[in-house]
């Protein structure tokens, strides 16, 4: 009896094991190595604006001393990988009754958009940025945040995107994307916490706390230049700077997230508790989705909040700003 009850819990075993393996995911990043052995495990994911850079061939060099392939323009994607315009990963929608753009979608919306683009439910799902200026990786990590949002938790981001996939001389696709079938994903939930609001900036900025980080580059923290649509110069008071730069490391042409310590450091530097309760905010809600991503994600506060719609949004209702002009 004894034998026949190891033999059916080991069947059981192998049977389950390989499924086990299919929804899990070694963190909130994974390496190019990682995800070339496990392709066949998630589904990939790729979100950017170019969208015209999916059938271009990637322009390459190579470093004379090194040896190393030099990515000079990412082009082509990962076979097999769903492809997303990243303009479908916000909205423009009625908020307070104003047509206001940069928000996240409605629960209805993402679920159909992520259909359409083939995401299904049955695989973890691995984000892939071009991976060669801090704006395109926060577009997988705006991606990312959303997907949180919405209750997603089994989904990680592609360290070095698609420029590190190609510095490796891993394959590609340039031929055009073919539709994929209809995906099934779902939304698993609503996590408000994550989405922050005008009232809760204010009174943030009034406290000190929540602390409040801003994501834009210091030219625009300090009020010396900004976006079109942003009304007025400078950031909100009391708030933090952490460049959008200053996030990663670049290799080969292809940017890269730091360590968890060389985080906290990076975050001490900048005069930043990385402990504390916090909201991200920038001009429109994407280059604050790297301080929230590594905040949440890879230091573990799970108090950190963004701010959707940030500064279009808070300048446009006529609240002030801090700066030299």
């Amino acid at each position: 009896m004894n034998r026949l009850r190891s033999f059916i819990v080991g069947c059981v075993v192998l049977l389950v094991t390989p499924l086990a393996l299919a929804q899990q995911l070694p963190g909130p990043v994974v390496t190019g190595d990682w995800l070339a052995a496990n392709q066949s495990r998630v589904q990939i994911v790729d979100v950017r604006s170019d969208v015209k850079s999916y059938i271009r061939e990637p322009i390459t060099s190579v470093d004379k001393k090194t040896g190393k392939i030099q990515i000079e323009e990412a082009g082509g994607y990962i076979p097999g990988a769903l492809t997303i315009d990243y303009a479908l990963v916000r909205s423009e929608r009625m908020f307070d009754g104003q047509r206001t753009k940069y928000l996240i979608p409605e629960k209805e919306e993402l679920q159909s958009r992520l259909r359409f683009a083939g995401v299904r439910d049955d695989k973890p799902i691995v984000i892939v940025p071009v991976g060669m200026d801090p704006s395109d990786v926060m577009e997988a990590l705006r991606l990312y945040w959303t997907l949180k949002v919405y209750g997603e938790d089994r989904v990680a981001v592609l360290d070095g995107g698609m420029a590190g996939w190609l510095a490796a001389g891993r394959a590609i696709q340039t031929a055009a994307p073919v539709k994929s079938p209809e995906g099934d994903w779902s939304v698993k939930g609503y996590r408000a916490n994550l989405v922050k609001g005008s009232a809760d900036v204010e009174q943030a900025s009034a406290s000190g706390n929540p602390l409040l980080v801003d994501g834009r580059e210091a030219s625009g923290f300090y009020g010396v230049t900004k976006r079109s649509y942003v009304a007025k110069y400078g950031h909100i008071a009391n708030a933090k700077s952490l460049p959008p730069e200053l996030l990663f490391r670049s290799a080969q042409g292809a940017l890269y997230f730091f360590n968890k310590a060389q985080y906290q450091s990076l975050f001490k530097l900048a005069g930043i508790d990385a402990a504390s309760p916090a909201i991200a905010y920038c001009n429109s809600g994407n280059l604050a989705s790297g301080a929230w991503f590594v905040l949440s994600e890879i230091l573990g506060n799970t108090q950190t909040g963004l701010y959707d719609g940030s500064l279009y949004l808070w300048s446009r209702e006529g609240r002030p700003l801090v700066g030299v002009l």
